[in-house]
């Protein structure tokens, strides 16, 4: 081997020792992040383990393979924290919160669930399911497809306070020139609830989707809201 070509040979060697120890370095940097971020993230509640199989089956029973079990999880710990005896003071009931003409209705238009029981665990989950995805079916969004953020953020918001509101503040939200398609749009405006109301619904969504979906993905997809908006 000649001097140039050996000493061209030798710059290789020593370019690929130093983007190997880099590499090394930032994977450290790295997995020493992640670890801290895993040490910081909110853990499943114990109580919610002993329904990972149920909710796991009832997404996929409604919404096939693909189903964002996650949403569906966290979704059950904001509204009861898991505690099927769940009463709230304006008497919703059970894992899913139904109110008692809700669940009524539910009975009415899945008769295949069974009877209405908001407190049997069992219907609540499946039930929790079927009325988001009946929902979702029956809201306009702006989000492509591929991400379905702001639908899944509208679903959940009308789970809280009604299909209805959400359809009068999409309608107000465009009168004031805003986009009714987009959730962060819709929280802003307030077609008539008492501000409590308004309030709670306008947190509902981001606390499910942002604050809480993110520890169950380890059970299933879920939905990606990439920012916070």
């Amino acid at each position: 081997m000649s001097t140039p070509a050996l000493r061209g040979f030798w710059v290789e060697v020593g370019e690929l020792v130093v983007l190997g120890f880099l590499a090394l370095l930032f994977g450290a940097m790295f997995g020493a992040l992640l670890g801290a971020g895993v040490a910081h993230a909110e853990s499943i509640p114990a109580a919610a383990l002993r329904y990972r199989s149920e909710v796991i089956r009832a997404a996929r029973v409604e919404a096939g393979l693909g189903a964002p079990v996650a949403v569906f999880a966290a979704q059950v710990e904001q509204e009861s924290g898991w505690n099927p005896e769940a009463v709230s003071p304006v008497g919703a009931r059970g894992l899913g919160q139904f109110m008692p003409l809700t669940a009524r209705d539910m009975g009415r238009s899945r008769p295949d669930l069974g009877p209405a029981s908001p407190t049997n665990p069992g219907w609540a989950i499946r039930a929790l399911c079927a009325y988001d995805l009946a929902n979702l079916k029956r809201i306009r969004a702006a989000t492509p497809p591929a991400t379905q953020c702001d639908a899944w953020a509208l679903t959940l918001m009308a789970y809280n306070g009604g299909l209805g509101w959400v359809w009068r503040d999409q309608a107000k939200a465009k009168a004031q020139g805003l986009d009714p398609g987009l959730w962060q749009s819709v929280a802003s405006v307030n077609a008539g609830r008492s501000i409590a109301a308004k309030r709670e619904n306008a947190h509902y969504a981001p606390a499910i989707l942002f604050k809480r979906q993110p520890k169950y993905l380890a059970w299933g997809p879920g939905i990606l809201c990439e920012v916070a908006r």
